[in-house]
């Protein structure tokens, strides 16, 4: 007896095949977590700034960071576009499109809005050390090792700790 193969056998294979592609990376596994968000927080112990916020901004961004979380970082993009579009020159938001246009490996757009956060915002804490982590990432990405090596060290000195007792 002849076996039958018909084209759609064969279609069958490679159609599982597609569909067990993996998930997305996660999150947490990604660089800007561990290279510009982690150390930034364990290092804040001084003093913060951040600016005041337009409530639609907050929700805004609350979406955003909603839709990194899922792993759509062109949906958090869209939002946080919408969000800079009420308050441009916000270095929170500035600072988190630049750390998504990162995690989407667009590093000039990773620089040019690390940038203009550090530019707009705090010279001390949190939102600095991550401005200078993040330009430190794209550069490094960009093989600019001395501009690497520099931001990181920037990033350092945007850490003031709290004063000692008198």
């Amino acid at each position: 007896m002849k076996a039958i193969t018909s084209p759609l056998c064969l279609l069958v294979p490679v159609l599982l095949v597609a569909c067990s592609s993996q998930p997305p990376t996660s999150i947490e596994d990604r660089e800007v977590t561990t290279r510009v968000r982690a150390p930034a927080k364990e290092e804040s112990a001084g003093v913060q700034v951040y600016s005041l916020q337009n409530p639609a901004v907050r929700q805004l961004t609350a979406q955003a960071e909603g839709a990194e979380r899922a792993g759509d970082l062109d949906l958090a993009t869209g939002y946080l576009e919408r969000a800079l579009r009420i308050q441009p020159l916000d270095p929170q938001l500035l600072q988190y499109m630049a750390e998504l246009k990162l995690q989407k490996e667009d590093y000039q757009q990773a620089l040019y809005f690390a940038a203009r956060s550090y530019d707009t915002g705090p010279r001390v804490g949190e939102i600095c050390s991550r401005n200078w982590r993040t330009i430190s990432v794209a550069r490094e990405h960009l093989r600019d090792a001395t501009g690497a090596n520099e931001a990181e060290a920037r990033a350092t000195q945007c850490m003031n700790t709290r004063p000692k007792a008198f």
